[in-house]
């Protein structure tokens, strides 16, 4: 069921798209704009372009292709996250399971999406990443964690040891993220609320030394708990 939309805000969301296609950053910007809390500040055509006008514009939220000319999505979400106060960025691209997808989660991508996902969970993907929560989708998720392990030695010591120090409701929290779980399906399951969620997800980033939600998953996916 479609989320209700949400009443406009008085201070939108400020999205930043960055791709080399002309043909989708109209889309885009054209599906963007029809949302009240919504704000399609700029578009660049190339990551050294986006990073540019990420400066200037001072968006919320990057939608950031992969493969660029100039500078590509993965150089350009690192120089992004190396800045202060750096914005959210959402990786979307066609590729779902090649090296490209994890360098950008390990450069700081907030979160990653095909760009055949439906409109509304774009929407809803911006607005989630915005709120300061990770957006990858359970299937993605999955391909990242196999993707990673692949050809890697045993790390099931290591991941247990880490896992060692989380308290009996932080470690559900982390096995529900292995499980490709959103906070909202977490806090349903756990009876929790989102921002009591939002806390202990906070807490698996320190104690696992973790940047993202994929890297939390990869832990628990070592220890065998899913």
């Amino acid at each position: 069921m479609t989320a209700p939309t949400p009443e406009p805000s008085a201070t939108p969301i400020r999205v930043l798209v960055v791709d080399d296609d002309p043909l989708v950053r109209s889309a885009l910007g054209l599906m963007l704009g029809g949302q009240p809390d919504l704000e399609v500040v700029g578009e660049g055509r190339d990551g050294r372009e986006g990073t540019t006008l990420a400066a200037s514009l001072r968006p919320h939220v990057v939608l950031m292709d992969i493969r660029m000319p100039v500078m590509d999505g993965l150089e350009a979400t690192a120089a992004l996250h190396a800045r202060p106060q750096p914005p959210r960025v959402i990786v979307l691209t066609t590729f779902d399971a090649d090296d490209y997808v994890v360098g950008a989660l390990a450069a700081g991508a907030d979160g990653f999406l095909l760009k055949d996902t439906p409109p509304p969970e774009i929407v809803a993907a911006i607005r989630k990443v915005a709120d300061g929560e990770p957006m990858l989708s359970p299937s993605v998720t999955q391909t990242l964690i196999r993707q990673v392990r692949q050809g890697s030695d045993p790390r099931t010591a290591e991941a247990e040891v880490k896992l060692a120090t989380l308290t009996e409701r932080e470690r559900e929290v982390a096995v529900a993220v292995g499980r490709g779980l959103s906070n909202a399906d977490i806090a349903a399951e756990l009876y929790l609320s989102v921002p009591t969620v939002k806390a202990h997800v906070s807490r698996l980033f320190d104690k696992l030394g973790a940047t993202n939600r994929v890297q939390i998953a990869i832990c628990v996916h070592d220890a065998g708990l899913v």
